[in-house]
């Protein structure tokens, strides 16, 4: 672990994808005490108050501070993003390694419907599961998790079908051990590397999904502050007071980019035989 976070220390994009982290690390911990206003407070003196002073990035519709707003959003949007991402990477790993273990016709029924299930649309699957479970940002959480399950077993599974064929694994199913004991420490263990680095890159996937879900109305709720939301409320009024939705739509974007370098570095520092 050491070894490889110096790898990562060496890539420029693992140093600038760390830095990054550390800053939304930062203000999912402690945005609200940074925050120079309640993100609820409303003035309706200050309406469309530009950046300046008083409000670094500005007021919205409502006279709100954009800036305490961004701060205590991060905690709704980032959090529920990666939980989402990693949970549903550890369900689509357990299911992408057990097919590659069971093989034959229980391999060919679970990749064909884990096949099915990706011709549909990320953004169309997480929309039918909003809309069955309900409003709500837990819900588009869970729909998120649960879109991004195929994907990460289909990858799983192209790695543990080489380590099926690993001399450790012939060993434990020659010594009788059982199916669940050999995928979970022998196999999982020996795939988790390129599991770690395609769910951190598709973190920034969920954080967008997550801001459109919340866009289209059926992520969090007003009177939120998560980003997603906010740019929606903004829209109608960006010829008037364009920073009310260009400052959420840079954070959406810096988080996306920050988990997209940390996933190309991580993809470095994890396998060196691919340094240069």
């Amino acid at each position: 672990m050491i070894e490889a976070l110096h790898r990562l220390l060496r890539t420029p994009q693992g140093v600038l994808g760390l830095a990054l982290l550390a800053v939304l690390l930062l203000v999912c911990l402690f945005g609200g005490a940074f925050a120079p206003y309640s993100p609820e407070t409303m003035d309706f003196a200050g309406r469309f108050a530009a950046p300046g002073a008083r409000h670094w990035f500005g007021a919205d519709q409502l006279g709100r501070d954009v800036l305490s707003r961004l701060l205590v959003g991060a905690r709704s949007t980032i959090p529920l993003a990666v939980a989402a991402t990693f949970s549903g990477a550890a369900a689509g790993a357990c299911l992408g390694t057990l097919s590659a273990y069971l093989g034959g016709r229980w391999d060919e029924a679970i990749t064909r419907t884990i096949d099915a299930v990706m011709a549909v649309p990320h953004l169309l699957l997480a929309l039918i599961l909003v809309s069955t479970l309900g409003k709500g940002s837990l819900n588009a959480a869970l729909a998120i998790a649960i879109s991004v399950v195929p994907s990460m077993a289909r990858v799983t599974r192209s790695v543990a079908l080489a380590v099926r064929q690993q001399d450790y694994v012939k060993a434990a199913i020659a010594r009788g051990e059982g199916g669940g004991w050999i995928v979970l420490r022998e196999m999982l263990p020996n795939v988790a590397a390129p599991v770690i680095i395609e769910a951190t890159i598709r973190v920034a996937f969920a954080v967008m999904l997550f801001a459109t879900l919340s866009f289209l109305g059926l992520g969090a709720q007003p009177p939120a502050s998560e980003w997603g939301l906010m740019v929606s409320e903004a829209r109608r009024f960006m010829h008037q007071a364009p920073w009310i939705i260009v400052a959420p739509s840079l954070a959406i974007a810096a988080t996306a980019i920050c988990f997209n370098l940390l996933g190309d570095g991580l993809r470095d520092a994890l396998n060196p035989r691919d340094e240069r």
